[in-house]
């Protein structure tokens, strides 16, 4: 049985003009088979594309979704 995870990933973007970190959060669909594995795959995902990016997941939770049609 095919299971989403929603993955929430909090990061700093940039540093605004007032010397404040400007954080954002998005929330990445992940097909897995538990919540370590999706987390897994997201952290090692973020270390590839940007290693340098200062990123934290915040959240994993199993999506309501139950299949993606092509």
């Amino acid at each position: 049985m095919v299971k989403f995870f929603e993955v929430a990933v909090e990061m700093v973007t940039a540093i605004s003009n007032s010397g404040k970190e400007k954080k954002v959060k998005e929330v990445y669909l992940v097909d897995a088979k538990s919540v370590t594995e999706a987390e897994a795959r997201v952290v090692k995902d973020f270390m590839e594309t940007t290693p340098n990016l200062d990123f934290k997941v915040i959240s994993v939770k199993e999506s309501r979704i139950i299949r993606v049609i092509k």
